[in-house]
């Protein structure tokens, strides 16, 4: 029963295509040009492929044809995309970097101004010190003239009172001539006055001598200061006044012998036990020294 639906079967099957094994060769041709078409298209640039194919099929049964091959241009490959150009980000790294430079430029820019700011300070004060040093000598010049000027008026002074002196002395010396046979002076006493009149030659040495004894000075460092004093008394040696004549430059030195001619007031009497008249009538000049 089996077998009668296999015969059937056979019976109602579509019959075999004709040219069946011409299609197949066909197909193999066909994927044969197109694969050498394919070729060419890779290697068109070199050399040109024309392909040419004709084909003529009969059949048992009325086909229809294929539609002629038609030669296809390969498809080139298409171009790598170019890549569009990408900024680069802005780099904050340079930014900071022209900014510190900048900032570097400024501060060297205000410290050169600061540096000549100074050095225009200090060239005003050098300049101001430099007048100030000239008006203050000119100042010690003048003083310096004024004093000199000063010391000639006063030797100028002193010379003509000394003229007068001695003028004066001279006219006492004419008066006494008369009564020089009366005189009272010692032997060998060369004077014109009818008595003496000088201090003796131990006086003033006596009279410095308590000057020291009566000052009071400690100055280990003072040296040897030595001072020159004018003393004035009245007949019985009361002191009038005492001025300082020349000073040693240590002025504790001068004061404190100031001090000691206070102390003994009234002047001692000479050998004779008198104040000598000279020393009443001109003072007497002491030379103290320590």
């Amino acid at each position: 029963m089996s077998a009668v639906f296999a015969s059937d079967r056979l019976e109602f099957s579509p019959p075999p295509t004709p040219g069946a094994l011409r299609s197949f060769a066909l197909a193999v041709l066909a994927h044969a040009f197109l694969v050498a078409a394919l070729t060419w298209g890779v290697q068109w640039r070199r050399e040109a492929v024309t392909v040419t194919a004709e084909a003529e099929l009969w059949s048992a049964l009325p086909q229809q044809a294929a539609p002629k091959l038609v030669e296809v241009a390969p498809e080139l490959p298409a171009p790598p995309p170019v890549a569009a150009p990408v900024e680069p980000p802005p780099v904050q790294v340079d930014i900071a970097l022209e900014r510190e430079k900048l900032r570097l430029k400024n501060e060297k820019l205000e410290r050169d101004k600061q540096q000549k700011i100074e050095h225009e300070k200090q060239r005003l004060k050098t300049e101001k010190l430099a007048q100030e040093k000239k008006r203050l000598q000119e100042q010690q010049t003048a003083l310096d003239k004024k004093k000199l000027e000063q010391e000639k008026r006063k030797e100028a002074l002193q010379a003509q009172q000394d003229a007068k002196r001695l003028d004066a002395m001279r006219q006492e010396n004419l008066k006494r001539m008369s009564g020089l046979a009366g005189a009272s002076g010692a032997e060998g006493s060369s004077g014109t006055a009818m008595k003496s009149s000088g201090p003796s030659a131990s006086y003033t040495g006596k009279i410095v001598e308590r000057i020291k004894s009566n000052t009071k000075f400690a100055d280990p460092n003072a040296g040897r200061p030595t001072v020159k004093v004018m003393v004035r008394v009245t007949n019985g040696g009361s002191i009038l006044s005492r001025v300082v004549v020349t000073s040693s430059g240590n002025k504790a030195w001068d004061d404190a012998v100031l001090r000691a001619i206070d102390k003994i007031d009234p002047l001692p009497r000479d050998t004779d036990g008198t104040i000598p008249a000279i020393v009443v009538r001109e003072g007497l000049e002491l030379t103290v020294s320590l």
